[in-house]
């Protein structure tokens, strides 16, 4: 058979239905943000607020470790769990930021932050398993259980006094015998919303006591507003036998969103099964990227407290303008590197957003992109130069003057 006719025949129908992927992949959402971004690309005069990742590049010590790397041939396959280097130095690391002991073989390094939540998750989770998430979050925290077949139960933050604020007693409600898995992203993206000291005992105990797994998403951890060096979080009270996971990233704190790199912490038990797992999905981090890690985590807290501070200038400068403005609310972050605002009477955030981007030249994320509860708002991302910021709010300012109204 020619490959002409492979490719014929790999068109055809079976069975009087189109060749497509299985159902669950087919009722999954296409990014909205993607859908928004993918309206203004194409033009030069969008101010671009959608994604979340900073204006700045990648510091150069870091750079520069993976260039020396790759100068020197480290282009080869990797052990599954990571350069035992980079995981030394993130037990290390872990210990002193959480002031308590981390088995070194807690800690597995991967491809990214996304892929640790895939792993993470395709070690405990089975189809028809009982997810609890707290929402609105990043989309693909919440859509992973549902590709691997799980039931996501939806508990929603809600805007209360400028915050987005959580009901402890209906998440603890909501985790019951039949719940697998809870999930957290704190602080949160879109929202910023943060634990509070206070909420960690009672979730973790609440999950002990039940046999409930916990995953927490910590990759905004460092970028906490406040006087604390990072997000309250699980691995402060946790215990050896605890089954909480935590997801992290090089992405945000370390302003390296390209290069794919991140960690899981874990029981030790689940080791054996996880290096199985992250064979199968992508054998390994790339060598010379580890290195790049390891130069970042050499670096200490310097760049990290000195990102921290400029989002925290950005977000009070971001603030600060939007309450001139008429029409538009705000809340405020607790971390992360986002505000999310909306103009009462906009329902329909996506077709707000493509509205800013053809009539205002606005770049900014559809809260629907996060889920249903944060219809109606828009995720502005804070992590760009002073200019920018405020030549975002005088487009936007300008564009409600003009007397805009939805939709009929």
């Amino acid at each position: 058979m020619t490959l002409d006719v492979l490719g014929q025949s790999a068109a055809r129908s079976v069975g009087g239905e189109a060749v497509r992927a299985r159902l669950r992949v087919r009722d999954l959402a296409a990014s909205k943000v993607r859908e928004v971004a993918n309206a203004g690309l194409s033009r030069s005069d969008v101010l671009r607020f959608w994604f979340g990742e900073s204006d700045q590049p990648t510091p150069q010590p870091i750079v520069a470790a993976a260039m020396s790397a790759l100068a020197q041939g480290r282009t080869f396959y990797a052990h599954n769990l990571g350069l035992p280097e980079l995981r030394d130095a993130l037990q290390a690391y872990l210990e002193a930021l959480h002031g308590r002991p981390i088995a070194y073989d807690a800690v597995s390094v991967t491809s990214s932050g996304v892929s640790a939540l895939m792993i993470a998750m395709q070690a405990i989770l089975d189809p028809g398993d009982r997810v609890v998430a707290v929402t609105p979050v990043w989309p693909n925290v919440a859509e992973i259980p549902r590709i691997l077949g799980a039931e996501v139960v939806r508990l929603p933050l809600r805007p209360k006094a400028e915050r987005w604020r959580l009901d402890l007693d209906a998440l603890l409600d909501a985790i019951t015998p039949r719940t697998r898995l809870v999930l957290l992203n704190s602080p949160g993206n879109p929202t910023g919303w943060t634990l509070e000291p206070e909420q960690l005992a009672p979730i973790l105990e609440h999950c002990r006591r039940l046999g409930v797994w916990l995953l927490s998403d910590d990759v905004y951890e460092r970028l906490v507003f406040g006087s604390r060096l990072s997000a309250p979080s699980f691995l402060s009270i946790a215990e050896p036998g605890d089954r909480l996971i935590s997801t992290n990233s090089f992405s945000k704190a370390w302003l390296m969103t390209g290069w794919r790199l991140g960690w899981i912490t874990a029981p030790p038990g689940l080791q054996q099964d996880l290096t199985k797992l992250i064979e199968y999905n992508t054998s390994c981090a790339p060598e010379f990227v580890q290195c790049a890690g390891l130069a970042a985590l050499a670096c200490g807290d310097q760049p990290i407290e000195a990102l921290r501070r400029s989002l925290l200038a950005r977000k009070d400068q971001l603030l600060t303008a939007l309450a001139r403005l008429e029409r538009l609310e705000a809340t405020r972050p607790d971390g992360g590197m986002y505000v999310m605002v909306r103009i009462p009477g906009f329902e329909d955030s996506v077709a707000l957003a493509k509205r800013l981007v053809e009539e205002a030249g606005l770049g900014l994320a559809p809260g629907l992109a996060f889920g249903a509860e944060s219809e109606g708002w828009l995720r502005w991302c804070v992590a760009v130069a002073p200019d920018a910021l405020a030549e975002g709010v005088r487009r936007l300012e300008a564009w409600l003057a003009a007397d805009p109204r939805p939709a009929a």
